[in-house]
């Protein structure tokens, strides 16, 4: 479970932003959004994210695929003239001449552990970095290493066995990535590493993946047909069935539409509209995330989706029996209302005049019993709307 994502100087982000999943204590509505840990804690299982376009809502998104690429390909062996995964995904606020270090920082609850997990780097090396542990259950905090550039220091759980590779590590490589690698006999690296890049960062173009489809698909028409039926009947899309046809290392879907004469028809899954693809897209990475207790990250989910349809999507992730947890940028409005969601749940990020975004939750304001979300939204009561002037196309206006 993701409890907090913090980023710094990372694309329009300069200043330290959070983005908390942390549910507000005073709050007592819809407590069915909540997942509970450890001591009474809890954290959202939904969190919307609003914006206008250009406010850099989408960025939130790109920093933790970013965060994920620098984990993922740090230790990877560097070719003669290419770039590092530091130096590529060294993103800093671009306003500015003086480009200072980024940071990131992950808390994630992992099993009875909470991880506190980060670092600090810039397009040449890592300047920092650091890991600490939680026992949910003691509340005591220790230390699995910190690492400046000069040094890595161990914490004793992992001293022993880890002390004699740490000179190895190269100044780019971040000290997760490295031990992530080796054969150890403690597991911690290998948690923390799977846990970060257990966040499903669904791609921004995975409408037209076809290949996620053929690869995926398949399996589950094979082995829960059945179930992607009730949904994809619960979203009326009017498919009957669904199946799937191989031929020359080819995949192609045929769903069955009932015609005015009760006769099935078929249709290639590439004729239905873009909206019941994407709902087909979200279902696989949806399914993937509540059945294995994941976060997931979309960016611009409504896109292609009637409200009715994205609060479907959302109210999957409700679900009593899994800890997965959705996050997502959008423009609709319409669920923007304390019916759907609880104040904590909402967040809004706006760009001011030299570039600089910033992100706040609607729990940092001051909200009226009767108030209307949506309306005082719009109203920019809460910013994160665009700021328009007035334009006419008209000659010689």
């Amino acid at each position: 479970m993701l409890v907090q994502f913090t980023l710094k100087n990372v694309l329009s982000f300069k200043e330290e932003t959070t983005l908390d999943m942390r549910a507000i204590k005073a709050y007592k509505e819809h407590e069915s959004n909540l997942i509970e840990y450890g001591n009474k804690e809890k954290v959202l299982r939904v969190t919307a994210i609003y914006g206008a376009n250009a406010s850099g809502k989408s960025n939130l998104y790109y920093a933790m695929k970013y965060f994920q690429k620098i984990i993922a390909e740090s230790l990877n062996n560097v070719k003669g003239g290419e770039s590092t995964a530091i130096e590529e995904y060294y993103m800093p606020f671009s306003f500015e001449e003086d480009h200072e270090n980024s940071e990131f920082e992950i808390v994630q609850i992992l099993e009875d552990y909470e991880y506190r997990y980060g670092f600090e780097y810039n397009a040449k090396c890592i300047v920092a970095e650091w890991l600490y542990r939680k026992n949910l259950q003691t509340n005591r905090t220790s230390t699995i290493f910190e690492r400046t550039m000069e040094t890595v220091n161990l914490g004793s759980s992992v001293r022993k066995e880890c002390d004699v590779y740490k000179e190895q590590i190269p100044v780019e490589t971040l000290v997760l990535s490295f031990f992530n690698k080796l054969k150890l006999k403690t597991d911690i690296f290998k948690n923390v590493y799977s846990g970060v890049m257990g966040t499903l960062v669904v791609p921004t173009d995975f409408c037209e993946d076809t290949d996620l489809l053929k690869l995926l698909l398949p399996q589950i028409i094979e082995d829960e047909k059945e179930e992607l039926l009730k949904f994809l009947s619960a979203i009326d899309t009017g498919i009957q069935d669904i199946g799937y046809i191989e031929k020359e290392k080819e995949v192609v879907f045929i769903t069955l539409h009932k015609g005015k004469d009760q006769k099935k028809y078929p249709l290639n899954l590439e004729d239905e509209s873009e909206g019941t693809i994407k709902s087909i897209m979200l279902y696989i990475y949806a399914r993937a995330a509540i059945y294995s207790d994941k976060t997931m990250f979309v960016d611009e989910l409504n896109i292609k989706l009637h409200p009715l349809l994205l609060k479907f999507i959302i109210d999957l992730f409700y679900d009593n029996d899994s800890k997965a947890q959705l996050i997502y940028t959008t423009h609709d409005t319409t669920l923007l209302d304390k019916k759907f969601f609880r104040r904590d749940q909402i967040w809004f990020v706006q760009k001011d005049e030299f570039g600089y975004s910033e992100i706040s939750a609607l729990s940092d304001f001051k909200v009226r019993s009767d108030a209307s979300f949506e309306k005082d939204y719009l109203a920019g009561v809460y910013g994160g709307i665009p700021y328009l002037k007035e334009f006419s196309m008209k000659e010689g206006h």
